[in-house]
């Protein structure tokens, strides 16, 4: 395969990151076409052309944030409540006009770090090259951008106090900090893990049960697993380099998790959308 053949094969990879980083679809179909430029002009072969064009492009998009002038707060606030319907439409398609919003509060190494690493699961060290950081600050500004984007959003919650998005939410936060007793606090005392045929090929646990079993597991994993939508249904799901690879998908009762079931089947694959809170990214 040809250097314009494995382009075409990323091209669909790379107008998602930079749409996502953009906010708009039409300035995204740009940078992607001088990427492929650039990457005619370079001279000799690419080694990792995959990683090579996420990098150029993710960079020209940095630029090109940078190169923005931002707007008073109250002229962005105020130019959303009357938008365009074909731009919201084309809006939506990226990372909803809620969500951009909050995004262009964001300092252009903050937005790239949190999309980059929150939507599409990059790793910090390769967020780090891309932003000429160390994974330490990478891992400092998508975290500083995360807590901008909470403080400015208000959770809704289901009649019971407990929406099934912030449950899903809860667990991964915990398990990702190794909070053994949290866990405990959100599992079901019978609660089951099974993991479908193509999720154990993957290397997930085919059945596990019991609160302290599962609790065990998942303390101080699931650091690669960020949430998601399978349809209408709060989840989680393993990405890597933003390709959903395995679902967690939560079965819960009541604010409690009474089932995980680790599922890998393209077709449902197909149907995650990232997601922020309530929003969908």
């Amino acid at each position: 395969m040809d250097q314009t053949d494995e382009f075409e094969r990323h091209r669909p990879r790379l107008l998602r990151v930079a749409g996502r980083v953009l906010g708009d679809p039409h300035e995204a179909e740009d940078v992607v076409q001088t990427a492929w430029l650039r990457m005619n002009a370079a001279e000799g072969d690419i080694d990792n052309l995959a990683g090579w064009l996420t990098t150029v492009t993710t960079r020209l998009c940095l630029d090109r944030l940078r190169a923005r002038i931002p707007l008073p707060l109250a002229l962005v606030e105020a130019a959303e409540t009357t938008p365009d319907a074909s731009e919201e439409m084309a809006l939506a398609e990226t990372v909803g006009v809620a969500l951009q919003v909050l995004l262009d509060r964001l300092t252009p190494p903050e937005r790239v770090a949190f999309v980059l690493h929150d939507n599409f699961g990059f790793p910090f060290a390769t967020i780090a090259e891309i932003l000429g950081q160390t994974p330490a600050a990478s891992r400092k500004l998508a975290s500083r951008a995360r807590s901008k984007l909470s403080l400015s959003t208000t959770p809704l919650e289901q009649p019971d106090g407990h929406a099934d998005w912030q449950v899903v939410d809860a667990f991964l936060a915990a398990a990702r900090n190794g909070e053994f007793a949290r866990l405990l606090e959100l599992l079901a005392p019978d609660v089951i893990v099974r993991g479908d045929p193509a999720a154990i090929a993957l290397g997930t646990p085919e059945h596990i049960e019991g609160r302290e079993r599962v609790a065990t597991f998942f303390n101080g994993a699931a650091k690669a697993a960020f949430p998601v939508y399978v349809a209408e249904r709060a989840a989680a799901a393993w990405i890597h380099l933003g390709e959903p690879k395995v679902v967690f998908d939560f079965s819960i009762d009541k604010g409690q998790v009474t089932r995980i079931d680790f599922r890998a089947d393209p077709a449902l694959l197909a149907r995650v959308q990232r997601r922020t809170g309530q929003q969908r990214v």
